[in-house]
């Protein structure tokens, strides 16, 4: 982890998170949690860790309705394992491990990019473990542009990913922080990632089988999950709500972080989305 992640983390703590580590079929798998209420899980994307949801946890603590639980997914922050390629299967192991421990009764789920699928994978095998999903910009379907690279070898690459990651503001970054996503996407978790052997967890031609009522949040500056995959995801689900940001991209917690709580909020403070009409 790098010192930005270290510096999340931390700040997880200092809000009163409690770091835990829980044995899973897969190895230790790592936890922060707070609160007493309803379970709300927390999930990040591919390659990052519960540090990413640092300026949205506080705010969500804050309102004493939830016991909030952000784990490092399987092979990411501190999670085991810590070589060899990660399944969906392993992800789904690990989840389940902390999910027994942590916390009981119906949760809701939430997670970006990667979470989201993730997150929608599991809701569908616990069907009466969740009680809603809210997925910010991110998944189970195919949608990602296939022109660029989770793991870009040079800065030119990296700068292309990052300029399809964020709103075009935040275009101008320096170049240690496109060395950093060099660094991600060759020596962290994402070139472990088993994509092709996660294909079968897609939900393409089978959306409307889901039965959980998902609110979607999305920033829309995101080019590389764009808005039109997530008007897919509405249209195919029985249940969904579209909720976008402007001026905001890929992942809103970390990238607008207070307009993105205010929506994730706005979400929960209202019932789940009904079923459309068939």
């Amino acid at each position: 982890m790098n010192a930005m992640d270290r510096m999340n983390r931390r700040t997880l703590l200092d809000a009163g998170f409690v770091e835990e580590s829980v044995d899973s079929p897969v190895g230790r798998q790592t936890c922060f949690s707070i609160g007493t209420g309803q379970p709300l899980w927390l999930l990040h994307g591919a390659g990052d860790n519960a540090g990413a949801w640092s300026k949205t946890a506080t705010p969500l603590a804050a309102s004493g309705r939830y016991r909030i639980l952000i784990p490092d997914l399987a092979g990411h922050g501190t999670s085991e394992p810590g070589e060899g390629r990660l399944s969906m299967e392993i992800f789904l192991a690990g989840l389940t491990a902390v999910a027994e421990r942590a916390a009981d009764g119906p949760a809701i789920l939430t997670g970006n990019s990667f979470g989201a699928w993730l997150a929608m994978v599991w809701a569908r095998e616990n069907p009466d473990r969740v009680e809603r999903l809210v997925a910010v910009n991110g998944g189970p379907v195919t949608g990602l542009r296939p022109d660029l690279t989770l793991m870009p070898p040079d800065r030119v690459e990296a700068r292309r990913l990052w300029q399809a990651l964020v709103d075009q503001s935040h275009w101008a970054v320096p170049d240690f922080v496109l060395d950093e996503v060099i660094r991600k996407g060759r020596d962290g978790a994402i070139p472990r990632m088993s994509i092709p052997e996660m294909q079968p967890y897609l939900m393409d031609g089978h959306l409307a089988e889901f039965a959980a009522p998902v609110d979607l949040i999305w920033g829309e500056s995101d080019q590389v999950v764009p808005l039109a995959y997530a008007r897919q995801l509405q249209a195919g689900l029985a249940a969904a709500r579209l909720t976008t940001i402007p001026g905001c991209g890929h992942v809103p917690q970390l990238e607008c972080p207070e307009r993105f709580n205010a929506a994730l909020l706005g979400v929960l403070r209202q019932p789940p989305p009904a079923r459309q009409p068939t």
